[in-house]
C-alpha cells in the first residue's frame, strides 16, 4: 500500500526541485504506477498547477510538457502527422482510454521503465528531456543515465524531415509488451530502437546504405545482435531476440517503402 503523509501542490519548479531532493518526497505523475507500490513518503509533490500539460508547436520543434497525458499525445494531430502516426500507434495499446487519460508523458519518460512504449518511440525521433536542475540533454542520453532527484520539465521533439515505423508484439492486447520495436529515418538518417527486452529501450543507427541492402533479413540480424535481451514471465531471452528480427524486418521493409513512394 502506497502511504503519503503530507501532499502539496507545487507553486513552482523551484520549489518542487528543493522538496524533492529529499529521499522521503516523490513527484506526483499520473499515480497510476506509483500507487501500486509498498512505499511510504513524508511529502508527494503535485506538478498539475505548472502548465505542464500542454502540447506546443513552433517552426523548429514540438514542446511536450511533462503533466501532458497519454491520450493527449494519442490525439494530437500535428504531432502524429509529424511523426506518421507513431506517438498514436505507441500508446493505442497501454490498457485503456481511462488510463491513458491520467498516465503522464513525464512520468513514462523518467520512470525509464523497460516496459514503456512511450520511449521506444520518442527514440525513434530527434528527442531531447528539459530537466530543472541538469538542463536540455539527448533523451538518448538521459535513458541511459541512474535515477536522481531532478525533475522533467518537458520533452522537446526536433521538427526534421522524419518517416517512422513503429511495431510491438503483446501476448494480450492490453498487456505489457513482449518486445517493442521501431524504425525510423531522420533528415536521411536511418535509426532502430528496440525495447521491453525487457531492459530500457535503446537506440542504435543503421548503416547509410541500409535501404539498398538486397536482403534486410541479414541487417536485420545484425541490429538485433548489438544489444541483450532478457527473460521474464512473458517471454524468453532467446525468443525476443527473434521478435527483434522479425519486427525489424516488418519495420525496414514498410520505411523503405513508405520513403520510395513519399
Amino acid at each position: 500500500m502506497l502511504k503519503i503523509k503530507e501532499y502539496v501542490r507545487a507553486e513552482s519548479l523551484a520549489q518542487a526541485y528543493e522538496l524533492n531532493q529529499k529521499k522521503s518526497t516523490c513527484i506526483l505523475g499520473g499515480m497510476l504506477w506509483l500507487k501500486m507500490s509498498n512505499r511510504t513518503f513524508q511529502k508527494a509533490v503535485d506538478l498539475s498547477g505548472l502548465g505542464l500539460d500542454q502540447i506546443e508547436e513552433t517552426e523548429e520543434a514540438f514542446s511536450i510538457g511533462a503533466m501532458v497525458t497519454l491520450r493527449q499525445l494519442e490525439q494530437h494531430q500535428r504531432f502524429n502527422e509529424f511523426c506518421q502516426g507513431i506517438a498514436a500507434e505507441s500508446v493505442k495499446s497501454i490498457v485503456g482510454v481511462q488510463f491513458r487519460n491520467m498516465a503522464t508523458v513525464g512520468g513514462s519518460i523518467f520512470g525509464r521503465f523497460g516496459f514503456s512504449d512511450v520511449l521506444t518511440c520518442f527514440l525513434a525521433l530527434d528527442t531531447y528531456v528539459e530537466l530543472y536542475h541538469g538542463g536540455i540533454i539527448p533523451l538518448e542520453e538521459f535513458a541511459k543515465q541512474p535515477y536522481d532527484r531532478d525533475i522533467l520539465v518537458r520533452l522537446i521533439v526536433k521538427k526534421m524531415n522524419a518517416q517512422c515505423v513503429y511495431l510491438t508484439h503483446r501476448n494480450t492486447k492490453t498487456d505489457f509488451p513482449v518486445l517493442t520495436c521501431a524504425v525510423s529515418s531522420l533528415d536521411g538518417k536511418g535509426y532502430a530502437v528496440i525495447g521491453a527486452r525487457p531492459g530500457r529501450a535503446v537506440r542504435m543507427e543503421l548503416p547509410a546504405n541500409w535501404e539498398q541492402e538486397e536482403d534486410c533479413r541479414e541487417l536485420a540480424v545484425r541490429i538485433a545482435q548489438q544489444t541483450t535481451y532478457g527473460s521474464n514471465m512473458r517471454a524468453s531471452a532467446a525468443y525476443r531476440k527473434h521478435l527483434a528480427e522479425v519486427l525489424l524486418v516488418r519495420s525496414m521493409k514498410k520505411l523503405a517503402q513508405e520513403r520510395r513512394g513519399h
